[in-house]
């Protein structure tokens, strides 16, 4: 049996789903697109193109949650499934959009390059419990007109591992575009086997900007899939209370499931958030927090009822270093959004309220990940019935180390986490240097960079993606792009 978790009954998801669609009829929604509003009115929708402003009806909301796909699979760089975004499967992708990476030798932060973007994007790839990669960091040695399609590019280049991704302007979105069409051959063959998918963010509350939902609606033409980002802040630009924050979490997402299904019926979509209380204390939006957590399992259930797959920035930390505060904070969200079958969990190797990326912590969190989905798979038995023979067995051997049933099932009931976590006795611990969970993690991160097998991309495919790159490059007055060590 799946061991799982639930906040909401089902009448209290109805309840919430209906006070949205009253928000969203009733109240409408801020969108500084003419175009998205001329095409919500041709939909039947009521339009003040003045005050930037569009009210839906039930109509148009039931026909999105008609037409939207019920599941989503992506697929890595050589065509190969990698994801399965259904039910209540689990996958984990590092945080995206860091503004800083941490230093292990001093402790500090500072702005990223892209020598360090290569370095991660090399250690993602050897890290079997992160199913995807992000464009986690922004090099900030490239124009910023391009550090969108850039990290994309190095992401595409690097690793194999499908990307979770997003675009900073709209122009940058048809670099992006192009860098997978290089990659997969044809728009075709890009529709069939999704490479990417993009995050596209509402502001809070009840608002679209021209740039956020232009990219749903390019998305959609070139069926590259959605996960809309809502961000409701409990107390500050939501309600306080988290069910008040679910109703407008709930209708900011139905908004942007509007705009894909009416560009595009059966656009793929995940229905995600990054949504967070306020700290009044402190002025700060704590993504470790127990209820910023509690909303994100939430509102997965939200998102399941509506039959869709889900998304959730969970599983990192407010911690500013690689400490006790980090593991706790990731840990339970991790837990936790495997308990509640979130299919895309964002979060690994995040620091400091998503703006700051460890290398260290994403080995740990690794492990983390590695635990969660023993944790998921839950206790079945293997065997065991009848028991006589295992305890004639041992009370003969007075030991089953060696014995058939053991050796058969070890593998699968026992989850054995790398050199990073420390299960040794204390003398042996002792003996070997005393190492602390920094130091390990910081050993591993350079073992495995240093076992990076370059990606099997076919040359002339990596040959294509720089030309496209070194072409944006040069509209920024970039003579060459930064080297890649």
């Amino acid at each position: 049996m799946r061991p799982s978790v639930r906040f909401l009954p089902d009448d209290l998801i109805e309840r919430i789903v209906t006070e949205a669609r009253t928000l969203l009829c009733g109240l409408g929604v801020e969108l500084h697109n003419p175009g998205v509003l001329g095409m919500l009115a041709d939909h039947g929708a009521r339009v003040d193109r003045a005050r930037h402003h569009v009210w839906l009806t039930d109509d148009i909301i039931n026909r999105a949650l008609r037409t939207a796909p019920r599941s989503l699979a992506l697929y890595d760089v050589l065509g190969e499934p990698a994801l399965d975004l259904s039910g209540d499967h689990v996958h984990f992708t590092p945080g995206s959009a860091a503004l800083n990476i941490l230093d292990y030798g001093t402790d500090g932060m500072r702005r990223p390059t892209t020598t360090d973007y290569v370095r991660y994007a090399k250690l993602v790839s050897r890290l079997e419990h992160l199913a995807s990669q992000s464009t986690a960091l922004i090099p900030a040695d490239v124009p910023d007109r391009i550090a969108d399609s850039f990290r994309l590019y190095l992401s595409l280049l690097v690793g194999e591992k499908p990307v979770v991704t997003g675009a900073f302007t709209i122009e940058s979105f048809e670099v992006m575009k192009d860098l997978q069409l290089a990659v997969r051959g044809s728009a075709e063959a890009l529709r069939a086997q999704p490479l990417t998918i993009f995050s596209c963010c509402p502001t809070a509350p009840l608002k679209w900007s021209d740039v956020t939902s232009q990219n749903v609606v390019d998305c959609a033409r070139h069926w590259i899939p959605v996960e809309y980002i809502s961000m409701p802040l409990s107390g500050f630009v939501a309600p306080v209370t988290l069910v008040g924050s679910l109703v407008q979490h709930t209708a900011e997402t139905l908004s942007g499931l509007v705009i894909s299904q009416l560009v595009q019926p059966g656009a793929p979509v995940l229905y995600g958030g990054s949504p967070a209380i306020f700290d009044v204390r402190y002025e700060t939006t704590p993504m470790g927090a127990i209820e910023t957590m509690m909303i994100d399992c939430a509102y997965s259930e939200i998102g399941k009822f509506l039959g869709l797959p889900t998304q959730a920035y969970i599983a990192l930390s407010d911690a500013k270093l690689l400490d006790a505060q980090a593991g706790l904070e990731t840990g339970v969200g991790a837990v936790l959004a495997a308990l509640a079958g979130i299919n895309n969990v964002s979060g690994p190797g995040m620091l400091d309220f998503e703006s700051c990326v460890s290398l260290e912590k994403l080995v740990l969190d690794n492990e983390i990940c590695g635990m969660v989905l023993r944790l998921v798979r839950g206790i079945e038995p293997r065997e065991d019935f009848p028991a006589l023979p295992h305890f004639e067995e041992l009370l003969k051997e007075r030991q089953l180390l060696i014995a058939k049933h053991t050796r058969r099932y070890l593998r699968q009931e026992h989850y054995f986490p790398g050199p990073v976590i420390d299960r040794a006795n204390r003398s042996r611990w002792e003996a070997d240097g005393k190492e602390t969970l920094g130091a390990r993690a910081h050993r591993e991160v350079g073992r495995l960079v240093g076992e990076y097998a370059p990606s099997r991309l076919p040359d002339d495919v990596q040959r294509g993606l720089t030309r496209r790159m070194q072409a944006e490059a040069k509209r920024y007055g970039m003579d060459r792009l930064p080297d890649l060590v």
